[in-house]
């Protein structure tokens, strides 16, 4: 190689190739991470089963055909068969609107309870805050799914009931986050300037504490929901939850696990159904986090 190709110049900064690459970088930045598009579009799959499993299935989730009892999974039953011959996919795909529910009502009572729990006992304080702290404390002191079992056995053996019971033991949780970003909040200068200013406690705490305070439990709520979904399945496959012959997906699991030796796709098929939704709501609640504190 001569003198002359060794000093020859590159692209300079900012020149044709820089140019060229630049829109790419741009929408690399802006386009969420594969593993984010696949949790988002498991989610998608699963919403679509609550919404309309008309559209993926047209078997009755109640009703088999006895001399296919047990057929292992194939093309004309793609998940196999259970012991009185009904599809597995059809049960688990009328039994997610079931699972998602109930997810979403836990979350919802967790958020709601727990958030103005933490909120009110962050901004005044006192005494209020004392008592608040004291009943979280013991909340926190006993485990989130014995706390449900005792909640649902005192309710009643109902998925709805074990919703209730999941969002219960949820409420300490949110509660102590929300708390501490009102105490975070409260200090800061936009606060002060906004109590100098006349406002009363009441805005004050509801235009400007509150929308400033309650982005990290969003964050954590998405993550409380897959958290819901194992709790709500683990409560269906103690009997706590839908009796037969509902679809739920923990009590398919438990169904399944009479005949595990000779038919284990009754329990292999809805276990990685409840593993994927899971790890996927669990990935998008920690890109979401990760975007947060960015």
């Amino acid at each position: 190689m001569s003198v002359l190709d060794a000093t020859a110049p590159g692209p300079v900064a900012g020149g044709p190739v820089a140019a060229a690459t630049a829109p790419a970088r741009a929408l690399s930045r802006r386009l969420p991470p594969a593993s984010v598009l696949a949790s988002l579009a498991v989610l998608a799959v699963v919403l679509l089963w609550s919404l309309v499993p008309g559209l993926v299935t047209g078997h009755d989730p109640a009703v088999g055909v006895p001399d296919d009892k047990f057929t292992a999974p194939g093309a004309e039953y793609w998940l196999g068969t259970d012991h009185l011959g009904r599809d597995l996919l059809t049960r688990i795909v009328h039994g997610s609107a079931s699972s998602m529910t109930s997810a979403l009502i836990a979350v919802a009572i967790g958020v709601l309870a727990g958030g103005l729990l933490g909120l009110l006992g962050g901004y005044l304080g006192g005494w209020v805050d004392a008592v608040i702290g004291r009943v979280v404390e013991v909340l926190l002191a006993i485990p989130g799914f014995l706390l449900a079992v005792v909640i649902v056995t005192a309710l009643g053996y109902d998925t709805r009931n074990a919703a209730i019971a999941t969002g219960v033991s949820a409420v300490a949780v949110f509660a102590r986050l929300m708390r501490s970003e009102v105490l975070r909040v409260r200090t800061s200068v936009f606060i002060e300037a906004a109590r100098l200013s006349g406002a009363s406690a009441g805005y004050v705490l509801l235009r400007h504490v509150l929308p400033n305070a309650v982005r990290p439990v969003l964050s954590l709520a998405v993550l409380q929901f897959g958290i819901a979904i194992l709790v709500i399945a683990g409560l269906a496959f103690l009997g706590y939850g839908d009796p037969p012959p509902a679809s739920d997906w923990g009590l398919l699991v438990s169904d399944g696990r009479e005949h595990l030796l000779h038919a284990p796709w009754l329990v292999i098929a809805p276990g990685l159904v409840i593993a994927v939704v899971v790890l996927s709501v669990s990935r998008l609640s920690s890109w979401l986090d990760l975007g947060r504190n960015r």
